[in-house]
């Protein structure tokens, strides 16, 4: 059992950190302070040929694994950038991996190029507001009408939704009374996000402010029939596809997060003198940091087995949720005590870390709640009875 990454791995995470270094903290301060989306650093990344990572080759991608991109996503947010600079990217990732597992080739070759070259930028609806995780009961319906479908309803949490030019649509087609199963009838499209029937409203959020969080009001868009994902009626059992790698990702974003706010604090510990000495020499400054590590790093190997298990194919889905779960707890508590080790400095924004315990509440909230990852691990781990 080798626990180093590979020569390849580490490629990876040398090429991501060069990028990244050319945005620093004045840059992601100001995307935070309502300079709008990161457009720089996205172009950077495409420019190198990373928003394609996990994407087959022929279409233009790299055609590495979920690992490769774990590594990614956490070099992103440890160089400061974040969850601004993660989300900026994330959905290129695995967001439209069903498109790559379930598309035609004649869809594959019209929607893939452009979101890997970076031409294009996609967001991912399916969240509704009356619904939440319950995803069988979305209200938003798509009529078939010849040869298209004209959808209505109503999207919330929506990200990236003020710039993507195309939106993967999860959309009911069959009544949910008319359906044996739940998860039956409902459908997936990737189709233009066409302003003129589409209403985007931005959400004013507490953090990640350079990357837009945004409500749909959908109201007849037009939907032709060549942008159905596969087979009509299907599209719950597609996205399920994609639900385990996002765990991973933001696992290793809440890792990286982390990690950049550990480093903030050690750093300040080691340079802030009181009473004649460094403040990280006091055990009540070290015993905090020292724990953040070990928990930290106790993320990142669950995290890293994750995507090797996904990578195998193997089932990941108890390590999926596990490694959310501990890395959105071990990031939390890392931000939380580099703001405290900087005391009243760590609520001025010029130090940074006020912003990162801003952004890490998001992996603990989102793709889903640590109180549901319990539950899952709780039935699906343990055996015990399903509680809701």
């Amino acid at each position: 059992m080798n626990f180093e990454l590979t020569d390849q791995q580490r490629s990876v995470k040398a090429a991501i950190e060069r990028i990244c270094a050319d945005f620093g903290d004045d840059y992601w301060r100001a995307h935070d302070q309502g300079a709008g989306f990161p457009t720089a650093f996205h172009a950077a990344l495409a420019a190198g040929g990373w928003l394609g990572v996990c994407m087959p080759e022929e279409y233009g991608g790299a055609g590495l694994g979920l690992a490769e991109a774990t590594i990614m996503m956490q070099a992103i947010s440890q160089s400061g950038a974040g969850m601004s600079g993660a989300s900026a990217v994330h959905i290129n990732i695995f967001g439209l991996q069903p498109v790559v597992v379930y598309g035609t080739d004649e869809q594959k070759r019209r929607f893939l190029p452009p979101l890997i070259a970076g031409r294009e930028k996609a967001c991912f609806a399916v969240t509704e507001p009356d619904t939440g995780l319950d995803t069988t009961h979305l209200k938003t319906r798509a009529e078939k009408h010849g040869d298209h479908y004209i959808a209505n309803g109503r999207k919330v949490w929506i990200s990236t939704a003020q710039v993507a030019d195309r939106m993967l649509l999860l959309a009911r087609t069959t009544p949910i009374e008319h359906v044996k199963k739940r998860t039956n009838g409902l459908s997936l499209f990737y189709t233009k996000l066409d302003r003129t029937r589409v209403e985007v409203r931005e959400i004013d959020k507490m953090g990640r402010k350079a990357v837009d969080s945004n409500q749909l009001f959908i109201d007849n868009l037009i939907i032709p029939q060549e942008d159905l994902i596969g087979e009509e009626g299907r599209g719950f059992e597609y996205i399920l596809h994609g639900l385990n790698p996002e765990r991973v990702l933001i696992a290793a974003e809440a890792v990286g997060l982390g990690l950049v706010a550990l480093e903030r604090a050690t750093q300040y510990a080691k340079d802030r003198v009181v009473f004649g000495r460094p403040i990280g020499q006091n055990q009540a400054i070290q015993h905090p940091l020292a724990e953040n590590w070990m928990e930290l790093e106790a993320a990142r190997l669950m995290t890293m087995n994750a995507a090797w298990q996904y990578d195998q194919g193997l089932n990941c889905g108890a390590a999926a949720n596990a490694a959310k779960y501990l890395a959105g707890e071990a990031g939390f508590k890392a931000c939380q005590q580099a703001v405290m080790t900087h005391g009243g400095f760590g609520y001025a924004k010029e130090y940074h870390v006020e912003r990162y315990l801003r952004e890490v509440i998001l992996p603990r909230i989102a793709p889903v709640s640590p109180q549901l990852v319990l539950c899952y691990i709780a039935e699906k781990v343990l055996g015990l009875p399903k509680s809701y």
